[in-house]
């Protein structure tokens, strides 16, 4: 483990966890000869299937094609548009570009850091065919809201529940309700995969397209029969991912409940700091306290950069020093280069420019020690206080 200067370890922003259980599988099924996708990736997604109530599941090699698939089954593709949010990983709205539609991005809510769903209906036009909500560090948006206006516009929803594996609406599931529903099992999130993903649908029909769509396209009939009737792509789960799946699986409920413990923690320390460092006058966003349906996938703060007389880098670099690592999810996307070509301004959803210019992602992970989120909640005060405006 790498140390700092002051020698204390290093606290990263995430770090997964594999138990001994789950490297030992993983080594049988490299013994077994069968490393691509097989009898394991089979099992991970009739048990992903049990967890959503029976819903078909259909496993992706990563939590981008669930949603370029995804959008695929539901038929959207050029001339289309899609409503989404202008604060997620750039993914979300480069899939929609990639077949061929257009993103139209709402503002989100600043306290949620979703998007705004009582903005939604003014982005509505004749081309509109899908909503593609986020759920920004796995909290859910207003499901009922959300899909009361699906069906007033006779939209479909693709939901990027990337980060919400283990989230909850309504003691319900995040993907056993819903339309289309996306999951990434990249390495930082709630169930990894180290890299993969999988897509919950609605039916046996939805579930074969994706499959064609996951390896080019390709049905078999009998021994020696092919067909290939639609463009698909190379973006199949391998066993040896599909191991990691199942056994992180095992040790979700474990996971969750730690997240959710060290979660709390965060806004106890972080309000006792404050209050101790006297600087309870700067506007720190803290995130929304629920505990009922968030996964609680990351802990992120809005720095009051109004009240600093530095920018975040330099925050994030002071902390950096101190031995915390912090992440940036996300900065506005059309401020990338890529959508101030395609027209996009970012002053057309102020909401999400300063979030996306202010927001922090500091360390939440199960393997954290309780005395780190002290230590955190000390560090970032400390520079707060040292950096605020006279």
């Amino acid at each position: 483990m790498s140390v700092t200067q002051n020698s204390l370890p290093f606290i990263p922003f995430t770090r997964p966890h594999f138990n001994q259980e789950t490297i030992d599988a993983v080594a049988e099924v490299l013994r077994s000869g069968w490393v691509t996708s097989g009898p394991k990736l089979a099992e991970f997604e009739a048990t992903l299937s049990e967890y959503f109530g029976g819903r078909p599941v259909r496993c992706f090699a990563n939590g981008t094609a669930t949603m370029k698939i995804a959008l695929q089954v539901a038929g959207i593709g050029l001339g289309d548009e899609v409503i989404t949010t202008p604060i997620s990983w750039v993914a979300t709205s480069n899939v929609i570009l990639s077949v061929g539609a257009t993103p139209v991005f709402v503002d989100i809510d600043p306290i949620t850091r979703n998007i705004d769903l009582n903005k939604l209906a003014a982005a509505v036009t004749p081309k509109t065919r899908a909503i593609m909500p986020v759920y920004l560090a796995g909290l859910p948006v207003n499901m009922d809201q959300l899909y009361d206006l699906a069906k007033q516009y006779k939209l479909r929803v693709i939901e990027d529940a990337a980060q919400a594996f283990g989230s909850q609406w309504k003691g319900q599931k995040i993907g056993s309700i819903g339309d289309l529903v996306s999951f990434s099992f990249q390495a930082n999130k709630n169930l990894s995969t180290v890299e993969g993903g999988c897509l919950v649908l609605n039916n046996a029909d939805e579930a074969k397209l994706a499959e064609k769509f996951r390896l080019q396209g390709l049905t078999r009939q009998g021994m020696d029969g092919m067909d290939v009737d639609v463009l698909g792509g190379k973006d199949n789960l391998t066993d040896v991912n599909a191991v990691i799946g199942l056994h992180q699986l095992k040790q979700l409920p474990a996971f969750q409940a730690r997240r959710s413990a060290l979660a709390k923690q965060y806004f106890d320390a972080i309000r006792s700091e404050m209050k101790s460092a006297d600087i309870t006058n700067l506007n720190l966003e803290l995130p929304v306290e629920n505990f009922t349906d968030s996964n609680w996938h990351m802990f992120q703060v809005v720095l009051p950069l109004d009240q600093l007389n530095v920018d975040r880098a330099q925050v994030m670099t002071e902390l950096k020093d101190l031995g915390i690592g912090t992440g940036v999810h996300y900065p506005i996307i059309t401020g990338f280069t890529l959508y101030q070509k395609l027209g996009y301004q970012v002053d057309a959803t102020p909401v999400a420019e300063r979030i996306g210019r202010s927001i922090l992602t500091l360390p939440l992970f199960p393997g954290m020690a309780d005395e780190d989120i002290g230590r955190i909640a000390s560090a970032l005060t400390g520079i707060l206080k040292k950096h605020r405006k006279n």
